[in-house]
């Protein structure tokens, strides 16, 4: 399972040096929480903060929690966004914006929020890359893991296991710890997001050690 720490709650004057530090320790995926104040209650940093930390050698695994996604993709892919992942709830036609991010070479996610039916994204499924399931309200950090989101990992798990023309990966996102990280990985999980419980953790290397061994 891939782990992907969300810097989230990292504050700018520290970012390099956790960013550093979590290159050093062989991550490879790094997910951006991008909020608009509209979509979700919460804002961040934009485009801004990626040309900043582009410089690392990460995956920069780009998650849109923002109305009007079509107006961010050429923006953060010419930033360095190598997924950009929008929300399947954001906009009234999906397929078009599939599309258009895969027409710029990178890869595309949907996600969907713990109160979105799974089923939405079954017309879409042959066409993206990644499933994003939060297991929380998207907009803030540190909030709690809703177990409900294990039947939709399990969903999504059978599907593809079931059709040879699914490939996506799926990305669990929200509220996990080394107590719920086993739960979502035998569920069918193969990208899990980390933010508090990896950045706040007195040893990131030995909670890294511990999502590789799962």
């Amino acid at each position: 399972m891939i782990l992907a720490p969300s810097i989230l709650t990292v504050k700018e004057e520290e970012r390099n040096s956790v960013l550093t530090e979590l290159s050093n320790l062989g991550i490879i995926y790094l997910h951006l929480d991008i909020m608009d104040g509209k979509f979700v209650p919460n804002t961040t940093e934009g485009v801004g903060m990626l040309k900043k930390i582009n410089k690392f050698d990460f995956v920069f695994d780009t998650h849109l929690m923002v109305e009007d996604p079509i107006n961010y993709i050429d923006k953060f892919y010419k930033a360095g966004s190598d997924i950009i992942t929008f929300h399947y709830e954001a906009v009234k036609d999906v397929l078009p914006l599939i599309r258009k991010i895969h027409s710029l070479g990178i890869k595309c996610g949907v996600s969907i929020k713990p109160g979105t039916s799974p089923e939405v994204l079954l017309p879409y499924l042959k066409e993206i890359d990644q499933v994003l399931i939060m297991s929380v309200e998207p907009g803030f950090g540190g909030q709690k893991f809703m177990e409900s989101s294990l039947d939709k990992i399990k969903y999504f798990d059978e599907l593809r296991n079931n059709n040879d023309d699914y490939n996506y990966l799926i990305e669990v996102d929200g509220g996990i710890n080394m107590d719920n990280a086993p739960l979502v990985r035998n569920a069918g999980c193969n990208v899990v997001v980390m933010g508090t419980a990896l950045i706040n953790s007195n040893s990131k290397k030995e909670v890294i050690e511990k999502v590789d061994s799962l």
